[in-house]
């Protein structure tokens, strides 16, 4: 049985989880990588050198998708992992879901992992696994709440997150979605204002206040839930174009960690918000 932790009624634990989980990370800029390269004394090869050594190298120490997306399943299956062990410390007494009592401080490691990464994207190595593993945790106990409250709903998440992403990347592979400066700001100025937002509201919640408006299963808390999926959405779509951009510009080959950070954050991000759309058509 899960150590005595935050205990609640299901039906409370599935609308009110906890706001850190859903806090989109606003990672992945320009200016980590421009940093990161001044740090280097970084300078793109020239493509018209003829000497086959000297492109070898460069290609050694930069930046490449392969690199990237295998730091990413790295990340993938430590998050994974989290999960289960998360899962299975959540337990039922009568119809009250009782949550571990380290969940608090895996909210503490997650956030710190975070700012760590925003302020020194070069320990991206060290701390995206960290992340990766507090933030499973995390998502284990909370999907366990919510699948107990609504059976089934974990794996139609799943589903329609992977679904999501294979559309994202579809539409920016084929430029069918372009991803213009102006996109990227309106995403990034949109997603930094929900990160205030959920960041308030889980202060507050110390304070005994809950922002319920977001999941009782009105047509506002769809409506918002649909809204904040979508952004979400384009929030993946805006990184994964983004870390192609910075492959081809040759970015450090260390950034691959601090990409594979902000590509886990963004996919756990859409998870949630899809998660608490489910619950909210299935409160109707």
């Amino acid at each position: 049985m899960a150590a005595a932790g935050y205990v609640g009624p299901i039906e409370h634990i599935a609308r009110s989880h906890t706001p850190e989980a859903n806090v989109p990370n606003p990672l992945l800029n320009e200016k980590a990588f421009k940093t990161a390269r001044a740090a280097d004394g970084w300078a793109a090869p020239d493509p018209t050198s003829r000497l086959g050594v000297g492109i070898e190298t460069a290609k050694s120490t930069t930046m490449t998708m392969n690199g990237t997306m295998s730091a990413t399943a790295v990340l993938f299956a430590l998050l994974l992992l989290g999960g289960i062990v998360g899962w299975r410390q959540v337990s039922v007494v009568e119809k009250q879901a009782q949550f571990p009592s380290w969940s608090v401080l895996a909210i503490i490691i997650a956030i710190g992992a975070m700012l760590v990464t925003n302020f020194r994207p070069r320990l991206a190595r060290i701390t995206g696994p960290v992340y990766a593993i507090a933030e499973g945790l995390l998502l284990g106990a909370i999907s366990h709440a919510y699948d107990i409250a609504y059976k089934g709903i974990v794996v139609q998440a799943v589903g329609a997150t992977t679904a999501v992403i294979g559309v994202m990347i579809f539409l920016q592979r084929t430029r069918i979605v372009r991803v213009t400066d102006r996109l990227r700001r309106i995403v990034l100025g949109a997603t930094m204002g929900v990160f205030v937002f959920y960041m308030a509201t889980f202060v507050l919640s110390f304070f005994g206040f809950k922002a319920t408006f977001l999941s009782d299963g009105s047509p506002l808390a769809i409506f918002l839930s649909l809204a904040l999926a979508g952004l979400a959405a384009f929030r993946f779509l805006v990184e994964i174009d983004f870390v192609e951009k910075q492959t081809k510009a040759g970015a450090p080959r260390e950034m691959e960690w601090f990409a594979a950070f902000g590509l886990l954050a963004a996919t756990v991000w859409l998870y949630l918000e899809i998660l608490r759309l489910l619950a909210n058509l299935n409160r109707r």
